[in-house]
């Protein structure tokens, strides 16, 4: 097994703790991200996130998703929907939520599936012709990784992307040093050096982000976006981002 491999599994392993020892309240905000909430419903680019609803049916998908708030909302606007969580524990809880939150929205696809985010064998499960999400949500769940593992969290997104497919990133947190320890970990300016710059998302000595280049990644940054809501935990801080692929 390599490094990267173990840290990966130390990782998991860590979150499965928390989550068998039912300690999600100190992640867990108990409803979806007002941020998010107000990009689907205000946002002009909602128009671009839904151009093609009633042509074909709309996948989004949500790693590191917690108890699913957020794949319930992505689900009443009309995607088809999966959560990543790493643990069976999490994954029951965020399904039990799903469920319930959805059980008087009508018919919808909502499934919270275990496993690996930087591996591929839950793939199975988005269908037999899957061919990447139309929309990818990150909220916590970069901000919750080692520094070490973000370039596989880049190039994993990238992967998992349709070709005409969305990442939308709710930059958390801000106002946190780089060097400060987490989780969470500090992200500004994260985002732009491994999507756009196509960088590391590592920071030197000093705490400034490590630049290889400008704007040599395989990501365009299409919205930069300050939300008029968040979660108090922001303080006031927060950007939500949406790139495409180049």
């Amino acid at each position: 097994m390599t490094t990267e491999a173990r840290t990966r599994d130390a990782q998991s392993d860590g979150w499965a703790k928390l989550w068998e020892n039912d300690e999600s309240g100190l992640w867990d905000r108990g409803r979806p991200s007002p941020a998010l909430i107000k990009f689907l419903d205000e946002h002009p680019f909602r128009e671009t996130l839904l151009r093609d609803q009633g042509k074909r049916p709309l996948k989004a998908f949500v790693p590191g998703c917690g108890k699913g708030h957020d794949v319930a909302l992505l689900a009443r606007h009309g995607y088809q929907v999966w959560g990543l969580e790493v643990s069976q524990g999490a994954v029951d809880a965020a399904n039990e939520n799903v469920k319930a939150q959805l059980k008087n929205s009508g018919p919808y696809h909502a499934q919270v599936v275990l496993g690996d985010f930087f591996e591929k064998g839950y793939e199975s499960q988005f269908g037999p012709n899957f061919q990447g999400f139309d929309l990818i949500y990150d909220y916590t769940f970069l901000c919750a990784l080692l520094p070490e593992m973000r370039k596989g969290w880049a190039e994993r997104m990238k992967s998992l992307l349709s070709p005409s497919g969305v990442l939308v990133c709710l930059e958390f947190p801000m106002w946190k040093p780089l060097k400060a320890q987490g989780p969470p970990w500090g992200l500004k300016g994260v985002h732009w050096n491994l999507l756009a710059d196509g960088a590391d998302g590592l920071f030197d000595e000093s705490g400034n982000l490590i630049a290889n280049g400008q704007e040599q990644g395989v990501f365009e940054r299409v919205v930069y976006w300050k939300p008029p809501e968040s979660f108090e935990q922001s303080r006031g801080e927060d950007m939500i981002s949406v790139w495409k692929l180049k």
